[in-house]
């Protein structure tokens, strides 16, 4: 299903982007804007990427990924952006941007309008921060003038009309950048993007839809929850518990000290793998010394869990991932998990272990000790196998 979405005409999208491309070059700041045989281009790692291309006619196509907003990876459920998009798209370079989860959003050109596929829940894909400079006339001059030596606001507009009109000349640069600016390779972008008298833009020939692609099925978060889910619903196997070790009575005399009432008592619920820790508070955590810098203990503790949980790591059994301890003046109490998300470890729906570290553990261990849940881990799950 499809949706109409608002953006300037193409060819007013090209002229403001092609000019953009000129100025920016000229100061030598080519990078985030830029024209070549295939398009125009927009590449800033601060925020995305995004590449937009004139057909035959009226028929034009804008795609990219926003770093933080991602309808095809975060939309829950899994939007792909190529879902009844037209034939003639760029298939031989979208299908791989698809296929590799680096397909943000797809907005295509026809028929007067802009279209693309409808996610089912609202979703930010990102397109308008990506290419905010563009949207309206406005806010192409306002960053033009950002690059001009001159307080004349006049001079942005007169550029953007000459590249309107196709007559964009070193003059109309210059009064813009300066004297200083780069006017030979400016007016090489500009010519290049068809802007300049008796030039055009580029155009890329129509595409071919493949017969078969890969189509991800679920999200990033659906995936997650999945694993989580079967973590929830997983029985530990029956393993030897791990030996007692020096670093298992280093950590329980660390809580003893940190006990908050001073009596011994400390409790401490923790998740690790290989790369990641976190904590939870119990009913006593550990409190912090006075005077004490602060993440100190943290540092410690998660040093003396790291080393723990090294001293009880066996090559066929594997290490654990959840670690819950409870202290008393003269004891403790010991829980592990290895293969469960255990009822005491709070879930919030949101967060929990990372699947490739979960995987990086699971493979570490001999085959017979690794849960049900382990196939979950590949990250072919979330794909249909071919559509």
């Amino acid at each position: 299903m499809l949706t109409d979405v608002d953006l300037p005409a193409p060819g007013l999208l090209w002229t403001r982007w092609a000019t953009l491309s000129a100025a920016m070059t000229g100061i030598d700041r080519g990078e985030p804007w830029s024209i070549d045989e295939r398009g125009a281009r927009r590449d800033d790692p601060g925020t995305g990427w995004a590449r937009f291309a004139l057909l035959d006619g009226r028929r034009a196509v804008l795609y990219g990924a926003h770093r933080d907003h991602h309808a095809q990876v975060s939309t829950d459920p899994a939007a792909d952006p190529l879902t009844g998009a037209p034939d003639w798209l760029p298939w031989a370079d979208l299908t791989p941007l698809a296929e590799s989860d680096q397909l943000g959003f797809v907005i295509w050109h026809e028929s007067g309008r802009w279209s693309r596929v409808r996610y089912q829940h609202r979703a930010e894909d990102g397109l308008a921060e990506v290419i905010a400079p563009l949207l309206t006339e406005e806010q192409t001059a306002a960053t033009l003038r950002g690059l001009s030596t001159s307080a004349d606001r006049q001079l942005a507009a007169d550029l953007l009309h000459a590249a309107v009109r196709g007559e964009v000349d070193a003059d109309d640069l210059a009064a813009l950048l300066g004297d200083t600016a780069d006017l030979d390779a400016a007016l090489t972008v500009a010519s290049r993007g068809g802007i300049t008298p008796g030039t055009t833009p580029p155009r890329i020939a129509p595409g071919q839809r493949p017969p078969m692609r890969r189509v991800r099925r679920i999200s990033q978060g659906e995936h997650d929850r999945l694993v989580w889910s079967a973590l929830h619903e997983a029985s530990e196997l029956r393993r030897p518990s791990p030996p007692d070790t020096d670093e298992l009575a280093t950590l329980v005399r660390w809580l003893q000290e940190r006990a908050p009432g001073g009596d011994g008592r400390c409790s401490l619920l923790v998740y690790a793998d290989a790369t990641s820790f976190s904590s939870q508070p119990g009913d006593h955590p550990p409190a912090d010394h006075p005077g004490e810098e602060r993440y100190a203990a943290f540092r410690r503790l998660t040093a003396l869990v790291r080393a723990l949980r090294q001293a009880e790591s066996d090559p066929r059994y594997g290490r654990w991932l959840f670690l819950r301890i409870e202290t008393a003046a003269t004891g403790y109490e010991i829980d592990r998990a290895y293969d469960s998300w255990p009822a005491w470890w709070h879930d919030d729906g949101v967060s929990g272990p990372w699947r490739t570290n979960l995987q990086e553990e699971v493979e570490a261990r001999h085959p017979k000790w690794r849960p049900s849940w382990a196939a979950l881990l590949d990250p072919e799950i979330a794909y249909r196998p071919t559509s």
